[in-house]
């Protein structure tokens, strides 16, 4: 792809890929019958379904950075011991983790209209048996239904918006999707510090959980009138479900141990049964093709391997940033003494620049192509790095400011990367994979995530509770987030080598192979 080259138009999409008859003028504007030429704007039917999209994102990606403010608070009320805690924090990621894959391949297979408002009406419901909980289990049991519930609503929305726009607009669409997501992660900490303020602890923790309650309700009646009508992409597909418990067992194997670390031989444990589930897995999808079937991971998948890094950069960057943020609220509150809300409006700017950079990147994508992405991903190093060392080295009384600036670089150059990576990657899906695709990438950050937060808070609490001092502390952990951040540079590089090589044999090579279903 040219430096100039634009995220615009779809190299082929293959037989079996079937539009949603609802959308048919939101995708007018960008196909050949439309205008004739790509448009710039979504029309009224593609904002009614963007708006949708975006709310339930918004909805159920706010809900836990906002918890995570009022555990303090939790713990005291429920008294929850250290256990208790760590499920309910971490069950819902796991549980939403395995949750998207088979969300995903419900969606392609039976229609993602219906999915996403059960998904949205359970994660809804739930919300309000935990903000009533009274004992720890209970409440444990309510976020692993609820992470159930998003990451079934969070696999339909990429598939959606695939299905339902196609190059410059899908590319807008899905970066406004990614975008939500940051954004949700950036303002939840003031939103939760505001609660609690407010209502105190005791009635603030509980306030967090109602506050899904009335967004929740809304989306799910907007999604019941502008959703389109549920049509599977996948035409003579089935669900694959030896594939699927398979990748449900993987996920658990991964994701597992960061939930509740074991000990050494229960890490040797997790990562030989990790694996053999793997084998078993590439195993079952080759014979099932073999016999006739459509394998849960597409072949085109596979093959793609402007796909494959490309995801691979977003699980560095993903991971790498939310590690860094969770190490900075660590540093700012326990190093330097600031209230949870004045370590929640040091990282702020980041929010900010975050959501500008991102309403941008797509202009910015137009005239500098997949640069776009290795650049934000150089910044967004560059910033966990310069942090660390001026933490090391900046007087503790203008720190915070000096932080917060950085903040805002941090925040442009993930918006600008984020949604612009994405696009990409997913470019090289076939249409009738589109809802196991964007799960399989949202799977990835997620477990990419739930090991590099456990890393990183583990090297930062060893090295204070070793009498390093939180400044060496924070320094060190940024130094290696700053580390992953350089991977993830590196695979956008070779990512984008690859697509050109593919575009200069006339079209994805994936997406071709991938164009007949594996009968």
């Amino acid at each position: 792809m040219s430096a100039a080259d634009p995220i615009a138009g779809e190299p082929g999409k293959p037989e079996g890929s079937r539009e949603p008859e609802d959308s048919r003028k939101s995708e007018d504007s960008t196909k050949p019958g439309g205008s004739g030429k790509p448009k710039e704007r979504f029309d009224a039917a593609g904002r009614r379904i963007l708006l949708v999209c975006v709310a339930g994102g918004f909805t159920t990606l706010l809900d836990q950075s906002v918890l995570n403010t009022s555990i303090p608070a939790l713990r005291e009320t429920l008294h929850a011991g250290p256990a208790d805690l760590q499920w309910i924090v971490a069950g819902y990621s796991l549980a939403f983790g395995l949750a998207l894959i088979p969300g995903g391949r419900l969606g392609d297979v039976k229609g993602r209209k219906w999915f996403f408002v059960t998904g949205l009406a359970l994660f809804t419901l739930v919300s309000l048996v935990s903000a009533t909980a009274t004992e720890p289990g209970v409440l444990i049991a309510a976020r692993l239904l609820q992470g159930a519930g998003a990451g079934l609503v969070n696999s339909q929305m990429i598939g959606t918006l695939q299905d339902v726009f196609d190059g410059q607009l899908r590319a807008r669409a899905l970066g406004m999707y990614a975008v939500t997501g940051g954004l949700a992660f950036a303002l939840g900490p003031p939103i939760g510090g505001a609660v609690l303020a407010l209502a105190g602890p005791e009635n603030g923790w509980r306030l967090t959980f109602l506050l899904n309650v009335p967004f929740g309700l809304a989306t799910v009646v907007l999604a019941a009138r502008h959703l389109p009508k549920p049509r599977p992409s996948a035409r003579g597909a089935n669900l694959d479900l030896l594939g699927l418990l398979l990748v449900g067992a993987l996920t658990l194997a991964l994701m597992l141990p960061f939930v509740r670390p074991p000990g050494w031989t229960g890490w040797l444990a997790f990562a030989a049964t990790a694996l053999l589930l793997l084998g078993a897995l590439v195993w079952w999808q080759r014979r099932y093709a073999r016999a006739g079937g459509w394998p849960l991971i597409h072949p085109a998948l596979t093959r793609s391997a402007p796909y494959a890094l490309g995801t691979a950069t977003a699980m560095a960057q993903f991971g790498s940033s939310l590690a860094a943020s969770l190490v900075l609220t660590m540093f700012l509150q326990d190093g330097l003494g600031l209230s949870p809300m004045g370590a929640a409006l040091v990282a702020l700017p980041s929010a900010v620049a975050m959501g500008t950079a991102s309403a941008l990147a797509w202009r910015v994508v137009q005239r500098y192509g997949r640069r776009t992405v290795t650049a934000g991903m150089v910044g967004s190093g560059l910033a966990m790095l310069l942090s660390g060392l001026l933490a090391h080295w900046a007087p503790a009384a203008v720190l915070p400011w000096l932080l917060a600036l950085l903040q805002l670089l941090g925040g442009a150059s993930v918006g600008l990367m984020g949604s612009t990576n994405q696009a990409f990657v997913l470019r090289h899906a076939p249409a009738e994979a589109a809802g196991v695709s964007g799960a399989i990438l949202q799977m990835a950050q997620r477990i990419a995530a739930a090991v590099a937060i456990s890393a990183l808070s583990g090297v930062y609490l060893r090295e204070t509770a070793g009498g390093g001092g939180h400044r060496s502390a924070f320094l060190t952990a940024s130094t290696v987030c700053a580390a992953v951040a350089g991977l993830a540079v590196l695979a956008s590089v070779f990512a984008g080598r690859a697509a050109a090589r593919e575009q200069r044999e006339g079209e994805p090579v994936a997406i071709r192979r991938g164009r007949t279903p594996v009968r």
